[in-house]
């Protein structure tokens, strides 16, 4: 028997009908996101009103509970979507990316860290449960008025028809499409993992003697530096463009010679492991669970093809902390972070501490008269977001404990006020790596030396807009000329600033592109211009 009418349960249906169709037609993409993304007509809400209407009662209210509580768990998928959108360029995915929650609560400190899981696991639980509550509430409303509800059914499905037929925006399918997305991408994820397995096995360089290896670079040291987020639209910031190409000149006049081209990387916004492994490996590693697989295997790596040729190899990793395990893959012989680097001065955000000081220290602890060929991976992070504060270059006879270093220019509160100053903010901070990293080949660099620096990966989309691409800049510098000699047939064009037309390459084929062009023999089977796979 149906219920008195009052004021509190008009509210309470009321609140549960809209609360399911908002949940049902809310967007998973930031595009698509706004007040016309809710006027539409959810299939899904149709389809499940004639079900209850034919069930039975007990059948009913399980059939309502289960499908809420899946709205609920499918509307959290929807929210993770729209932050990784923002933030990678892609939805989220249920296989690979929990291993992100590690490093975006790292950047908390003990108590913030506690209080975001805390609420986080109360809103999951919380969302969950009023999706359930708003589905079982809506299912026995439209039981209890069952001619209106069907009325009410049948006309929204003749609307949704014609607009679906038409491809008008009213007619929404974006749960169901969500739901089938994500099981295709589940199966497909689980695949990848047998897939991956194999390319990682193909290595046309796994048997290379030592003898045989790198021969072209022996007696020099080898710097592979990765500027954070110096992505091709950097290339946009008159200052940055403006710096490249006076670096370029300036290094000219000291000797040097460069060529630049673009990677495709195999991540956007963020996961800046992904790309340094890939680099690495000659595997496109664009997923935490690829990563995993590589870390934990014997996959020779570019730093690993330096140490068995017979060079001294080191990790200079400012930003980290902590142990790392799973570096044992790179064959590295030191790693350097935070805790041995002997930085004094202040922090700068995410920057534990600037650039030029990274490289200070590095030049400090490794480039000492008399010593050994060198191959070092050197992270600048300066450019990490957020952007702000930034630091400023000092002389490097002053650069010491860092403790003359000071935090320059706007806040975080205010870069992140507007999407100009966040675009301004990331040209500024660009320009201070690279700045640091041309100051440091003029003052200390000499015949030995050859450097290669790229970006990770492009900035996250509050500046780069949406579809803007993966693609980012790679320079190879070097003042002994049969270096580069050796890259000649790569087409690269001079400079540090790559053209237009420079060639792009995806970043995984650099691993065995570098070694064929520096050692005189290969495995059979290597193909250098294979892509992502």
């Amino acid at each position: 028997m149906a219920q008195p009418v009052t004021v509190r349960r008009v509210a309470a249906d009321v609140l549960a009908c809209g609360l399911v169709v908002a949940a049902l037609v809310a967007p998973d993409d930031p595009a698509r996101l706004g007040p016309a993304a809710f006027l539409r007509i959810p299939v899904e809400a149709l389809a499940g009103v004639a079900l209850v209407l034919v069930l039975p009662v007990r059948a009913r209210r399980i059939v309502a509970a289960v499908a809420g509580a899946f709205l609920g768990v499918l509307t959290l998928l929807k929210i993770a979507d729209l932050g990784f959108r923002q933030a990678f360029d892609r939805p989220f995915s249920l296989v690979f990316d929990w291993s992100f929650a590690g490093p975006a609560l790292s950047l908390l400190g003990g108590a913030a860290r506690v209080a975001v899981v805390a609420g986080a696991v109360l809103a999951v639980v919380a969302l969950v449960l009023l999706t359930t509550w708003a589905a079982v509430r809506l299912a026995r409303v439209a039981a209890d008025h069952r001619t209106v509800s069907a009325r009410v059914v049948a006309v929204l499905a003749v609307a949704w028809i014609a607009a679906a037929l038409t491809g008008l925006p009213p007619a929404s399918r974006t749960t169901a499409a969500l739901a089938y997305r994500e099981v295709r991408a589940v199966a497909a994820d689980l695949a990848d993992r047998r897939e991956f397995a194999a390319q990682m096995a193909a290595d046309a360089f796994r048997d290379t003697p030592p003898d045989r290896m790198l021969t072209a670079l022996r007696g020099k040291d080898f710097l592979l530096t990765f500027v954070e987020s110096y992505g091709r639209v950097a290339l946009d910031a008159p200052s940055v463009t403006a710096l490249l190409d006076s670096g370029t000149e300036r290094l000219r006049a000291a000797g040097f010679s460069a060529r630049s081209a673009f990677f495709t990387s195999p991540t956007s916004g963020g996961g800046s492991w992904l790309a340094h492994s890939t680099v690495e490996s000659g595997l496109w590693v664009d997923n935490p669970q690829r990563y995993r697989t590589f870390a934990g295997s014997d996959r020779l790596t570019l730093s690993g093809a330096f140490a068995r040729a017979g060079w001294r190899t080191v990790s200079v990793q400012p930003e980290n902390s902590a142990d790392w395990p799973e570096g044992r893959v790179y064959r590295f012989g030191d790693i350097y972070d935070s805790r041995n680097l002997g930085y004094r001065g202040p922090a700068f955000s995410y920057a534990a501490m600037p650039d030029q000081f990274t490289l200070s220290a590095f030049h400090r602890l490794e480039m000492t008269p008399g010593h050994p060929p060198l191959m070092a991976e050197i992270d600048l992070v300066s450019s990490h977001w957020p952007w702000a504060p930034l630091p400023r270059l000092v002389d490097w006879t002053a650069v010491g404990d860092g403790s003359s270093f000071a935090p320059t220019g706007p806040s975080v509160d205010e870069v992140w006020s507007s999407p100009e100053r966040v675009r301004a903010a990331y040209g500024d901070a660009v320009e201070y790596s690279l700045s640091a990293l041309i100051s440091y080949a003029e003052t200390f660099a000499d015949d030995n030396l050859v450097l290669v620096f790229l970006g990770d990966h492009q900035p996250n989309t509050s500046v780069t807009g949406e579809g803007a691409g993966r693609e980012v800049p790679v320079t190879v510098l070097a003042r002994d000329p049969a270096v580069l000699a050796r890259i000649s047939d790569w087409g690269w064009p001079e400079g540090l600033r790559p053209t237009e037309t420079a060639p792009v390459w995806p970043m995984n084929t650099f691993r065995d592109r570098f070694l064929t062009a520096f050692g005189p023999e290969v495995s059979a089977g290597l193909a250098p211009g294979a892509g992502p796979g």
